[in-house]
């Protein structure tokens, strides 16, 4: 059996994923669920995704529409509460230095542009739908491999603009305030459905949705404020379809 929550685990957030998935698995176990006594940190993403042993794990949007549709059930997704987004949906945030605080997303277009990976849609296809919606694409240049790493390549000249989920970014600025204020927010992305908690098929979306929303109530405030989930939210797969993929790199 598989379990893992790999999308928001970075360092100083493990233990907070720990304490949760300890929760969800003694609600899943209360509903006769067979469960996994810990998180998996081993296995690889798409690995863990594609598992007929998943009983529980988190992806992105992207993967979500363009692969894992059909093959996994989807059960929700985390609303972290957002300003001017709606529950349960995330956008990205546009990056730069801060000599370039001053300009506009769209005046980025002939300069280097720094996503995560290709598969992800809140370092990739986010920030290229809202460009295609104004009419021209940015210009990628530096493939980083991770949120942090697009941060830290924008900081250190390597790129001069990047998009990064805004609840990345928030953890950035509570965990790496050195890293994030050698850049500045100037603008954003539209918003789209979050990540979603998935499981392999067959699973029962309605008893894991619940299971996930009476652990997440059952949670310590304090660490309810480190993952900053504020509530467990109903999604569909109509909602993630409906989101354009642009072209790849």
């Amino acid at each position: 059996m598989i379990a893992a929550l790999p999308m928001y685990d970075m360092a100083p957030l493990q233990a907070a994923n720990d304490a949760f998935w300890a929760a969800i698995r003694d609600a899943l176990w209360a509903r006769g669920i067979a469960a996994p006594d810990a998180l998996d940190r081993q296995t690889g993403m798409w690995e863990g995704w594609m598992s007929p042993d998943l009983v529980l794990g988190q992806t992105c949007g992207m993967p979500y529409r363009t692969k894992l549709h059909g093959h996994v059930t989807l059960i929700a997704a985390a609303d972290y509460g957002l300003p001017d987004t709606p529950p349960g949906h995330y956008h990205s945030v546009f990056v730069a230095r801060p000599e370039d605080g001053d300009k506009r997303p769209e005046e980025f277009t002939a300069r280097p542009f720094t996503y995560n990976q290709p598969e992800s849609h809140s370092g990739w296809a986010a920030p290229q739908n809202w460009a295609a919606a104004r009419g021209f694409r940015f210009r990628p240049a530096v493939e980083s491999g991770g949120h942090r790493a697009s941060a830290l390549a924008v900081a250190e000249g390597r790129g001069d603009l990047a998009a990064l989920d805004a609840i990345t970014w928030r953890f950035l600025t509570v965990h790496e305030p050195d890293l994030t204020r050698r850049l500045t927010v100037i603008g954003r992305t539209d918003t789209a459905p979050g990540l979603p908690f998935i499981a392999a098929p067959g699973a029962d979306a309605g008893a894991m949705r619940a299971a996930l929303a009476e652990a997440l109530d059952a949670l310590p405030q304090a660490i309810r404020e480190t993952l900053m989930i504020r509530a467990i939210v109903p999604v569909s797969a109509a909602q993630y379809l409906a989101v354009p993929t642009p072209p790849a790199p």
